[in-house]
């Protein structure tokens, strides 16, 4: 793991792990990079060479004040700024769930990466599951604490449906990092039921 996170970043271990695939000079993207903060740890304590892909206005500034390069745009538009492999990784964290066509957007991602990683909630964790059960109303956890009504997350899946997107898509899965501290051991064979989340590390087939 990366020892000098920022604070904001602890409650991340999905980047953690995501920072631990950067190697130096390693060109890194990162598709809706909020305020800049990881990027900047990337470049300063990985070495890579960094861009930032966001929409929102605020969020860009703060790009710009943590001296880190972005560009606005939409995710869901063509990333028609980056050749073919223009970069080394491609990283979308806990984002993928909030776009309207994730299949298309994993096409795009694994078109400019040489690499992609892909992190996400796992919607198939069994706190899910027996809140839906038992209480038949949609669930919230630490990763979703929304209503059903205020959400930015419109496709909930699990690690199994993210499994079957690589295959229908053609996107080879390198590595997969299930996320999760309370049942270790449960995690790491039983990800689907276990994990509260996943690192996908995806190439182009």
């Amino acid at each position: 793991m990366a020892k000098h996170f920022h604070s904001e970043l602890r409650n991340r271990p999905d980047l953690a792990v995501i920072a631990e695939l950067v190697d130096p000079g390693h060109r890194v993207l990162d598709l809706g990079c909020g305020d800049g903060s990881f990027l900047k740890m990337l470049k300063h304590e990985r070495g890579a060479k960094v861009l930032g892909m966001e929409i929102d206005q605020d969020l860009i500034a703060e790009c710009i004040a943590n001296g880190v390069p972005v560009v606005q745009s939409d995710l869901d538009a063509e990333l028609d700024f980056a050749e073919d492999n223009s970069f080394d990784l491609v990283i979308l964290s806990q984002t993928i769930q909030q776009m309207r066509r994730p299949d298309q957007l994993m096409r795009k991602i694994v078109r400019v990466g040489k690499l992609a990683a892909v992190s996400f909630i796992n919607f198939g964790y069994f706190s899910c599951r027996m809140q839906l059960m038992l209480t038949g109303a949609m669930p919230r956890t630490k990763e979703i604490p929304y209503q059903w009504y205020n959400t930015p997350n419109i496709h909930l899946g699990t690690i199994k449906d993210f499994r079957r997107l690589c295959r229908h898509l053609g996107i080879k899965v390198i590595q997969e990092i299930p996320i999760g501290h309370s049942f270790p051991l449960l995690t790491r064979h039983w990800p689907n039921l276990f994990a509260v989340g996943c690192v996908f590390l995806l190439e182009k087939e």
